[in-house]
């Protein structure tokens, strides 16, 4: 690791963005930082510098419900290793973003030390999830749907995000900049590839992982 490495701080929290940035600095000696508050302001970013070492992503962020964000990233920008910082720190939301392609998770509640280890083993290509997480396995039915959610486009991730906040057809082709049509195409495309029979389910089936995180205005 002897080049110099680019990390992007995704959180939209200046005094929490902050302290990472120095936790990184006292850790690494040749590093630039980027910092984004919001969704829109790490794609950009990634847009803008191409190839980062490591993005560290808070799962809540303007822009982004529940794991729609780390979705939406890792579609969009498969190569950018993702490590999640988050104060949702419980087993199941742990496991869930490992499964839907997370590199790593750190607590925010972390030491120091914690965090600049498990940068360091992203940083390596391995996996890195607290120690007394190691080894335990999500169940098959909740597998077998994060499998589901990881197959669908970027684009279609943020329709479905948008089906969640009750927006129809017509407003999300507006939010969108595309044709009601391509809205349609998609949001077929999400119903197959999720396995339901309609808007109301596709969003309630990714909820399943979300602790309400997309249900929005949408109920059965």
């Amino acid at each position: 690791m002897s080049e110099r490495l680019l990390f992007v701080i995704a959180d939209d929290h200046p005094l929490f963005r902050n302290a990472l940035r120095n936790a990184i600095q006292a850790a690494f000696k040749d590093v630039e930082i980027v910092e984004a508050g919001t969704l829109d302001e790490v794609s950009a970013a990634l847009d803008r510098i191409g190839e980062a070492d490591i993005v560290l992503f808070d799962l809540k962020m303007p822009g982004a419900r529940g794991f729609s964000g780390l979705m939406y990233l890792r579609g969009q920008y498969p190569a950018a290793p993702i490590c999640i910082v988050s104060a949702m720190d419980d087993a199941a939301t742990i496991r869930n973003a490992i499964g839907l392609g997370a590199a790593g998770f750190i607590s925010k509640s972390a030491s120091l030390e914690t965090i600049s280890e498990a940068i360091r083993a992203v940083l390596r290509g391995e996996s890195w999830v607290p120690s007394d997480l190691i080894g335990e396995a999500t169940d098959r039915e909740t597998g077998e749907l994060l499998e589901r959610l990881r197959s669908l486009t970027p684009q279609q991730v943020r329709v479905l995000m948008m089906l969640g906040e009750g927006l129809l057809n017509k407003q999300i082709a507006y939010e969108l900049g595309v044709s009601e049509a391509t809205v349609k195409a998609h949001v077929s495309a999400i119903l197959q590839k999720l396995g339901v029979e309609n808007r109301t389910k596709a969003v309630l089936a990714a909820g399943r992982i979300e602790a309400g995180e997309w249900r929005g205005a949408i109920e059965p």
